[in-house]
């Protein structure tokens, strides 16, 4: 059950296509299993849920169907109590939201219109409307929780008896190794004609789309952008959106049918159509172009770090100083090089959780050693050269109360946050209707569904 607590809450997105629009169609080859409210649990979210979550885990956490059916039903409770107490949702933070799901799906197949036959919408808009439904009650759910336990702390007294708790009765967790890492990277620039040679070509792109050339054509025979092949170059866009700062102040600086000039981003170089505005809402099309960097730069690049590493090596310099003098990189050079985790927003990484490829250069290394120079490639298309140091490295150990503090105390909260829903649940089922099939009524659940 610890398990699925943790879930990732996309699959909620995933296990929500079970029960959409064609839910009057569906329901008919499927079967209900419970309703929550006005909510309906299919048999079929039951079995994908479970399928998901054995592909996620690697076959490791084994789970039956009363556990995730409960975990489904809390998730339902959640959403239609919002509804009850007129939870409000903005419809730019759910645009944003279907924009973010969009990316993840497209990453994970790889073309959009593979997306929509996986899971058998008529096209793009068919999915992108049924995601807006199921963004936003996931948005009602998270809110609704985070209002049940907005009032939750731990004291460092509870945190000493929770760890005290867990020691008594040997439950202690195991910590795997961890490491803090920082970098220096230095890119490899791209010449002055290069970067010319680019703007000249998208300013007479330009010239011929406000001449009446099809932008959308244009962005398919020109634009560098891996999306163009799926969507020519179109964009739904708030402010709220996650795109980088320029291109969002390019597409709220123009009216209707309007072209940018050329723009930089940290992606390359831009131009900007705005098709259409609706409200909030900006329809955009736009043509990416990077330039095109010389093998003599690659190298010079690489040459530079190789001198910069072995002066550390040398102890010539420092680290930290050679951070500050040479690297490329602005979000990590004013903070030592020190790289941050970005799914736990802090600097010490798990080895065992970590990217394969990161993991393959540091695993071997010890406190304050080095990698080699390697080359990378950002998802922006800049192409660098780096090292890695391992700052700091913690082996492998059960939790103790001073060294692991932090993520003790945040167990405790866990556990504080999950005692607050439990005493929710409880009495919101109480007064919500709730109906499950008789092969569901067999189940022994946490809490009492079954009135």
């Amino acid at each position: 059950m610890k398990f699925i607590k943790s879930y990732h809450a996309l699959w909620l997105i995933l296990l929500s296509f079970s029960s959409t629009t064609y839910a009057q169609q569906r329901i008919k080859i499927d079967g209900v299993a419970a309703v929550v409210g006005d909510k309906i649990i299919l048999d079929s979210d039951i079995v994908k849920y479970k399928q998901e979550i054995e592909s996620q885990s690697g076959g490791k956490v084994d789970v039956d169907d009363c556990e995730i059916m409960e975990d489904i039903m809390s998730q339902k409770l959640l959403a239609h109590q919002a509804v009850i107490d007129s939870v409000l949702v903005a419809d730019a933070e759910v645009d944003a939201g279907v924009e973010r799901t969009l990316a993840h799906f497209k990453k994970q197949v790889g073309d959009m219109n593979k997306v929509v036959e996986l899971y058998g919408f008529d096209d793009l808009e068919d999915l992108r409307s049924e995601l807006t439904r199921i963004e936003r009650e996931n948005l009602l759910i998270q809110r609704e929780r985070q209002d049940v336990i907005k009032d939750v702390v731990v004291t460092p007294e509870e945190v000493r008896f929770f760890y005290s708790d867990l020691k008594t009765k040997g439950d202690l967790p195991n910590f795997g190794i961890e490491v803090e890492l920082s970098q220096i990277t230095i890119e490899a620039q791209p010449t002055e004609e290069a970067v010319k040679e680019v703007l000249d070509k998208l300013k007479k792109i330009k010239e011929d789309i406000e001449g009446g050339y099809s932008m959308r054509l244009k962005a398919i025979l020109y634009s560098e952008d891996p999306g163009v092949a799926q969507n020519g170059g179109k964009y739904e866009i708030t402010r709220e959106s996650q795109f980088v700062k320029e291109f969002k102040e390019a597409a709220f600086s123009l009216e209707e049918g309007e072209v940018s000039e050329p723009f930089e981003s940290q992606f390359g170089y831009h131009i900007l159509q705005v098709e259409k505005i609706k409200g909030q809402l900006r329809v955009v099309r736009h043509i990416l172009m990077q330039p095109k960097i010389e093998e003599a730069k690659l190298e010079s690049a690489k040459e530079k770090l190789e001198s910069i590493r072995a002066q550390i090596v040398a102890g010539e310099i420092t680290f930290d100083d050679a951070v500050t003098k040479y690297s490329d990189d602005l979000a990590t050079r004013l903070n030592k090089g020190k790289l941050m985790n970005p799914y736990t927003n802090d600097s010490k990484f798990e080895l065992n959780k970590m990217d394969a490829k990161l993991f393959s250069r540091v695993d071997k290394l010890k406190q304050n050693e080095l990698t080699d120079v390697f080359y990378e490639e950002a998802n922006g298309g800049e192409k660098m050269y780096k090292i890695i140091k391992v700052s700091q490295r913690t082996d492998a150990h059960q939790a103790d109360l001073v060294k692991d503090y932090v993520k003790i105390q945040e167990l405790a909260m866990k556990k504080k946050e999950q005692e607050t829903l439990a005493k929710w649940y409880k009495s919101r089922i109480k007064d919500t209707y709730v109906k499950l099939t008789d092969a569901h009524k067999e189940c022994k659940y946490e809490y009492n569904w079954v009135h």
